[in-house]
């Protein structure tokens, strides 16, 4: 028994310390969000505009690359169907933000945050996409992780 809490420590520790690492990446693109939307009369501030970006694209990277892929393979690893399922109806949803904060960052690239309106109507809704992307995730993290958490402790 300990043999198999010891290797599922192994196995999925590291998942464990890779969300905890991209949750503290997300808390620094909330704080740069908040920074961005709060400074409105500079908008067209390069700097300030390419750190959040940065910031963006990483964390939204390291959901598609790390965080997601290794959330799948510990459901596959475990059986879960039903996790899997809910990933095939929710990553879709959070592609679609993905997309457009891929968008966002290119319009940022190449300098056509000038217009601040129309800036603050993009910023709006990244803002809201990314409140839902974060419901998501959690969402996901929550049923592709933490149930298999419990799992291993029953198994142990």
């Amino acid at each position: 028994m300990l043999d198999s809490c010891q290797n599922a420590q192994e196995r999925w520790g590291g998942v464990h310390k890779l969300i905890d690492r991209w949750l503290e990446e997300r808390q620094e693109l909330v704080q740069a969000f908040r920074a961005l939307r709060d400074v409105k009369p500079t908008f067209a501030d390069k700097d300030t505009n390419g750190e959040f970006c940065t910031l963006l694209v990483d964390y939204v990277s390291a959901w598609h690359f790390e965080v997601s892929e290794q959330l799948v393979s510990e459901a596959k690893a475990f059986g879960d169907t039903r996790g899997l399922e809910l990933a095939t109806q929710i990553n879709p949803r959070i592609d679609e933000s993905t997309q457009f904060a891929l968008a966002f960052n290119d319009h940022c690239d190449k300098g056509e945050c000038k217009d601040s309106e129309r800036f603050a109507e993009k910023l709006a809704k990244l803002g809201a996409l990314l409140h839902e992307r974060f419901e998501l995730e959690d969402c996901l993290i929550e049923v592709l992780h933490n149930a298999h958490k419990e799992v291993d402790a029953v198994q142990a």
